[in-house]
């Protein structure tokens, strides 16, 4: 077996060393010309780079300051439909007594205030889930003080909401609102596509009675009865079905 000479083994270890001293300053010499190359870059761009800065900071400033101002917004919008429901809630005076403040004697007069306060949240917080529930109940309450055509405006308004729960319930105020107003052929479409896509608010069963009792009032008997037994099979054991049961026994 060969031997090393311990001279040679001297001279590798000392060619080591001024190899990994010449690795360190080559690396320091490198870091050191991008560190100038750098600096003399921001000198010579310095307006530049304060500019991107500056915006970039305004940027996100802006940002923040959006979701802040949105979440007030929103609770503010929140608070105000809150209040206005609590009004439509409240009981009517009983006939003959005295009003206290916040009350009201005719359902008339309590829902043309609701409504007051309904169509100005939704003018007022434009874009938020509180202004398309505003819208609706501005419908609703529209419809209630004989107003069909600011009625019809609004729950088109709230039936194109991305909620279907809060659209379907729309759209079923609005079926209604064409049957009163003599427009069957709209309020079928709408019926339909409810039974088609039911939601939470609006069950397909809920629907189908509404286009049941349609067509009794309609004079057409027969569909009625037809659609009556089809909900009384398929609800057996649930409100649905109790209803279109007594609806067949003609009570």
């Amino acid at each position: 077996m060969y031997a090393l000479d311990p001279s040679d083994v001297e001279s590798r270890r000392t060619n080591d060393s001024v190899d990994n001293e010449t690795r360190h300053s080559l690396k320091k010499d490198n870091l050191a010309e991008a560190t100038a190359s750098s600096v003399n870059w921001l000198g010579e761009h310095r307006p530049a780079v304060v500019r991107w800065v500056v915006a970039a900071v305004v940027v996100v400033v802006l940002v923040v300051a959006g979701a802040v101002i949105c979440d007030l917004r929103t609770s503010a919008a929140n608070k105000a439909l809150g209040a206005a429901l609590d009004l439509y809630n409240t009981p009517l005076a009983e006939p003959g007594a005295p009003l206290v403040d916040g009350q009201y004697n005719a359902a008339a007069a309590r829902a043309k205030e609701a409504n007051r306060q309904f169509v100005a949240i939704a003018g007022d917080y434009s874009f938020t889930s509180a202004a398309t529930k505003a819208h609706y109940f501005a419908g609703v309450t529209y419809g209630e003080l004989g107003q069909t055509a600011s009625a019809e405006s609004e729950l088109k308004e709230a039936a194109g909401s991305w909620n279907r729960n809060l659209a379907n319930l729309a759209k079923l105020a609005l079926a209604n609102l064409y049957h009163q107003t003599g427009r069957d052929s709209q309020a079928i479409e709408i019926f339909t596509a409810l039974t088609a896509k039911p939601s939470e608010t609006v069950p397909a069963a809920m629907a189908q009675l509404s286009l049941a009792d349609l067509y009794a009032s309609a004079g057409r008997q027969s569909e009625a009865k037809a659609l009556w037994a089809k909900i009384q099979d398929v609800d057996k054991e649930g409100a649905a079905g109790a209803i279109a049961a007594q609806k067949l026994a003609g009570k």
